[in-house]
């Protein structure tokens, strides 16, 4: 995704949409008498689900899976597998959440995809300005422990003279995506982990870490000029998978940021002024 960052977030002259405080913890409950027994089966109390239970979706918005979910999703800034090495404040579930409009875009770009025998997978949707300014923070710190996979030929102070963060970021107004295709059927993905050495996202598909998608020449997110749209050292093979996503994104009513061959954003997107801050909950 576009690594974008805004000081604060504004519309024209009205404030951010800021997230809900959890709710209020049940007072105890009195104690259960056991009824006599009838010969039956006793009654057991349902195990409490160790899924926490998701937040209502902020007005406007939708989840994806909710209005297609054959896409898949691999949401990494609620995971450890990025380029700061842990979970983005903002990011409390796994979960793309975009505006209805891109949503509905998207489910008829997976319809074409799926007749070619492809399936769309986003990275990352709407972001909130909160997971901006934890970009910021640590684009100021020293910890550069995701180096060796997302920018292994650019030293961490130049990512912003660079250009590879800046700000403000289009994911926060909750039209622009990070995806890219799968060939179907999907293969399965290993997991993260993080004690095996890091792989740089610039090496070719059998060297770097194993995503399911179609090789692009390069991983997600990985701060490089390979990663450029129309990069030249990329293969043929590599460009035509490209220019496949880009093929159908672009019939879908998206335009791709060159800089980053999977980042797309919905020309006609209903908030183009509006940066919001409600978490990924």
């Amino acid at each position: 995704m576009r690594l974008k960052f805004a000081a604060t977030a504004l519309v024209a002259t009205a404030l951010l949409v800021s997230g809900c405080g959890g709710p209020a913890s049940p007072a105890p409950s009195a104690p259960v008498v056991p009824p006599a027994s009838t010969g039956a089966e006793p009654s057991r109390t349902p195990e409490p689900s160790a899924t926490p239970s998701l937040a209502p979706v902020h007005e406007g918005f939708v989840a994806l899976s909710d209005v297609d979910p054959s896409i898949l999703q691999d949401m990494r800034y609620a995971t450890p597998h990025n380029f700061v090495g842990r979970p983005i404040t903002g990011y409390r579930q796994p979960r793309c959440l975009v505006t209805r409009q891109a949503a509905e875009a998207l489910r008829r770009v997976q319809q074409k995809a799926v007749a070619k025998g492809y399936s769309l997978k986003v990275y990352d949707c709407y972001r909130p300005q909160q997971a901006v300014d934890d970009f910021v923070t640590w684009s100021h710190d020293s910890d550069q422990r995701m180096k060796g996979e997302f920018y292994p030929h650019v030293d961490k102070s130049r990512l912003f003279d660079d250009g590879y963060i800046g700000g403000p970021t289009a994911h926060s107004r909750g039209s622009t995506l990070d995806l890219t295709i799968v060939a179907l059927p999907a293969r399965t993905q290993p997991g993260f982990d993080p004690a095996q050495p890091l792989l740089p996202c610039t090496a070719p598909a059998g060297q770097r870490f194993a995503d399911n998608t179609v090789d692009m020449g390069t991983g997600f997110d990985c701060f490089d000029p390979l990663a450029h749209t129309a990069a030249d050292g990329v293969s043929p093979a590599q460009r035509g998978n490209r220019e496949l996503l880009t093929g159908l994104m672009s019939a879908g009513g998206f335009t791709n940021y060159p800089k980053e061959w999977w980042h797309y954003t919905l020309e006609n997107e209903p908030f183009p002024d509006t940066y919001f801050n409600f978490p990924v909950a």
